[in-house]
């Protein structure tokens, strides 16, 4: 779609479709078959590090499928759209590649608290575990991006459901569900892939997401699968190994806090959704 495809397109469905979680998996699915494109975005012409854009219609990787899709749903017209994309991608809505929310369990997850709450710690004891994650912004900034920064270093412990206890509690996820696939490489655990769960016409809940070469909507076992196989056939020394899942619950009743980078279009207020 164009852009102003884009904006007929979500009033009529902003209408229609009045629950958030059915627009959710409405997006999502029109976007299966989207070619995956890394290092796809940037915050050109606002910041001039790099010319990568603010958005695109015609890829994605598995942050900007997510992010988009929760931006569009949440939207009634283009304007609205680029406005909320922008503050679920940047601490505050602030645009610029150090308010960028990088790291997912530190930035984008606590950053976006006001759209999502992590529901990973509340399923039964043996079905999750957790990790430590050190990180280090000013660094990570300093040797990706040559900006200097004086962040502080920040560590966190992060509750996750182990990879073998997933379809255990498949039947608690709800449609538009965040998820956040944990891997483990060489003792170092992190977030490493994103995507949003839905809901099948059987009442399955699947896993979908962006990953090379497209957008998909599969079973967690066959995501599960998939990526073992890849671990085994790697090449690499120490391959990247899936432990399990982070999962992030819509809040009921949303709003959307001010930007601090650009005005709200046609609205003085957040709107509750």
């Amino acid at each position: 779609m164009t852009p102003q495809e884009v904006d007929k397109y979500l009033a009529y469905l902003y209408v229609s479709v009045p629950d958030l979680r059915q627009r959710i998996a409405i997006i999502a699915r029109k976007n299966i078959g989207q070619a995956y494109k890394l290092n796809l975005l940037g915050e050109f012409p606002f910041e001039i590090h790099d010319n990568l854009p603010m958005y695109s219609l015609t890829h994605s990787d598995c942050l900007v499928f997510a992010e988009h899709t929760y931006a569009m749903a949440l939207s009634k017209s283009w304007d609205e759209f680029f406005w909320t994309l922008q503050r679920i991608r940047y601490k505050d809505g602030q645009i610029g590649v150090v308010t960028r929310n990088h790291y997912t369990e530190v930035d984008w997850n606590v950053n976006n608290a006001w759209l999502l709450k992590d529901i990973s710690g509340g399923f039964a004891a043996d079905k999750i575990a957790s990790y430590d994650i050190t990180v280090d912004r000013a660094k990570f900034l300093r040797e990706q991006h040559h900006t200097m920064t004086n962040i502080p270093v920040q560590a966190s412990r992060e509750a996750y459901v182990k990879a073998g206890q997933v379809n255990a509690v498949l039947n608690q996820l709800q449609a538009g569900d965040f998820v956040n696939v944990v891997s483990d490489k060489e003792g170092y655990q992190s977030i490493t892939h994103v995507g949003l769960v839905v809901i099948d016409a059987d009442g399955k809940r699947n896993f979908l997401n962006s990953s090379d070469p497209q957008v998909k909507e599969e079973s967690f076992d066959a995501f599960v699968a998939r990526t073992n196989e890849r671990t085994k056939n790697s090449k690499l020394a120490h391959p990247r190994k899936l432990i399990g899942f982070k999962f992030l619950r819509l809040r009921d009743d949303i709003v959307i806090p001010p930007s601090i980078s650009l005005p709200r279009p046609n609205a003085d207020k957040p709107v509750i959704r």
